[in-house]
């Protein structure tokens, strides 16, 4: 893919917080720990009012970083992207897959390959938001669970999301938004997102994969124990894809943590360098 390195690297271009963030010498008195003081990851999943406790600040499990580079373009070294911020389903929805196993329609293939030459225009170089599902998989995200709703914020400085466990259904016919309108019903000790309601803006990864206004995600959580939250995403847009396609990522508390404020414009100095 042309430009592919340079286009991976504009995600990069507007943020400004590490990936773990440290709210220094605060240690959390909820956190379960061993004989030595350390968080035991391993202990069972907290629960609120019966269900288990998703609140906390999370990062996508990624590879080792050889292992990802292996696959990455040699362009990539040109842009010095840190691999450790970004997981690979930030890169590619479709990571894993060869170009041609991808489910993509024509009009999904073409808009992919004019992206692929025309980085400048990647939101997140123009400091708007990297959107659903990319949000999640690039630096940590914090949630904040509540009786009702379920918080999602990200340090990329996405809007934060709101995902409500108030029994109510999606709105009908809703402006379309970055992050879109989301809720969430329990299937036992698994929490079941649905989100619809995108605006056509954002794309779905650094590769430049698109989405529609007809898009709908269904996000399926579940906490494994303390430390480990594992999450299945299946993305169904009938314009850009033949099919839905899901990927299945696995989140590890980062425990005495928080995350901190991202403003994208402020002291930013990257976008002029990105050039087509």
């Amino acid at each position: 893919m042309q430009n592919r390195g340079i286009l991976i690297g504009a995600i990069f271009a507007c943020a400004a917080t590490s990936a773990d963030a440290q709210w220094l010498h605060h240690t959390d008195s909820r956190i379960p720990r061993t004989k030595d003081g350390k968080p035991n990851l391993m202990a069972p999943a907290p629960r609120l009012n019966g269900k288990p406790d998703f609140s906390g600040v999370w990062v996508a499990d990624r590879p080792p970083v050889a292992e990802i580079a292996k696959v990455m373009p040699k362009e990539i070294a040109d842009v010095q992207v840190d691999l450790n911020d970004v997981a690979p389903h930030g890169l590619s929805v479709f990571w894993g897959l060869k170009p041609e196993e991808e489910p993509l329609r024509p009009e999904g293939a073409a808009l992919l390959k004019q992206r692929s030459r025309d980085t400048i225009n990647m939101p997140t170089t123009h400091c708007l938001p990297a959107g659903v599902p990319m949000s999640e998989f690039i630096y940590a995200i914090k949630l904040v669970q509540a009786p009702q709703e379920i918080l999602m914020l990200s340090e990329t400085g996405d809007p934060p999301r709101q995902i409500y466990t108030d029994g109510r259904e999606l709105p009908q016919n809703p402006d379309p938004t970055w992050m879109g309108y989301s809720i969430g019903k329990w299937e036992g000790e698994t929490l079941v997102v649905t989100t619809a309601g995108f605006n056509d803006r954002a794309w779905l990864d650094a590769s430049g994969h698109p989405r529609s206004e007809s898009m709908r995600i269904t996000e399926r959580y579940r906490r494994r124990d303390f430390g480990h939250l594992d999450v299945e995403i299946t993305l169904d847009d009938p314009k850009y894809y033949t099919r839905p396609f899901s990927l299945k990522a696995s989140l590890t508390l980062i425990p005495d943590s928080d995350i901190l404020e991202s403003v994208c414009a402020e002291n930013e100095k990257d976008r002029v360098h990105l050039k087509n």
